[in-house]
């Protein structure tokens, strides 16, 4: 027994659902149909966003700059950079200041005998240069640098000289030839007399072979005035 049917059953599959379709719409298509509705819409005009959207610059999150030209070259990494040398370097002759070496006859603090004496008696042979020297160290300021300098040299020199000739006379004893010792003691005492008469006319006289030696002496050698 088939099921009851009502019109508002509007299953496709059910062979009657055409009939009763035009039954309730009519079978032909004279009714009214769709028609294109007047004024229910218009155009609305294009706003300053809608513009604004349309210039894809005016919105865009960096500002743009101007690109150089196409057939602008280009720099390359690889290609090293040109630099312009350096302008050479014009430098100055060095001029020594204006020191006036050749000692005065003014009075040396302690010893009061003129610097042109003071500087030049350390190294006179014998004995005079060791004990003038010592002389000058034990009573001559350290503010006095130029005597102080050439009595320590000088002290320094007549020690170096008094052991060597100690030597020869050592090799002298023992070889029974006093020859070398001779030798040495002339030679010792021409050099001397020249580096008094170098002092004497102010020309710069420094030996190295005694320069520690001297310094040490005149570091540890104190004066007594302290001035």
């Amino acid at each position: 027994m088939e099921p009851k049917k009502t019109k508002y059953d509007t299953n496709p599959l059910d062979p009657d659902y055409v009939r009763q379709t035009e039954e309730v719409w009519g079978e032909d298509d004279s009714g009214p149909g769709t028609q294109e509705v007047k004024g229910a819409t218009r155009e609305v005009g294009s706003s300053s966003v809608e513009s604004a959207r349309s210039n894809i610059y005016s919105e865009a999150p960096t500002r743009t700059f101007d690109t150089p030209p196409a057939d602008s070259a280009y720099p390359s990494v690889f290609v090293p950079p040109t630099y312009s040398p350096p302008a050479p370097y014009q430098s100055t002759p060095y001029l020594p200041p204006q020191v006036n070496l050749r000692p005065t006859s003014r009075p040396v603090a302690g010893i009061g005998i003129p610097e042109k004496w003071a500087v030049m008696l350390p190294y006179a042979p014998f004995y005079i240069g060791t004990v003038a020297a010592l002389i000058e160290l034990f009573l001559v300021p350290r503010r006095e640098l130029k005597v102080r300098f050439h009595a320590a040299q000088g002290l320094a020199l007549h020690i170096v000289v008094l052991v060597i000739q100690t030597l020869f006379s050592v090799i002298g004893a023992i070889t029974d030839s006093s020859i070398g010792g001779s030798l040495f003691g002339t030679a010792a005492m021409i050099f001397l007399i020249i580096s008094m008469i170098r002092v004497w006319k102010g020309e710069p006289h420094r030996i190295p072979p005694v320069t520690e030696p001297a310094q040490w002496l005149n570091e540890r050698i104190e004066p007594r005035n302290k001035g």
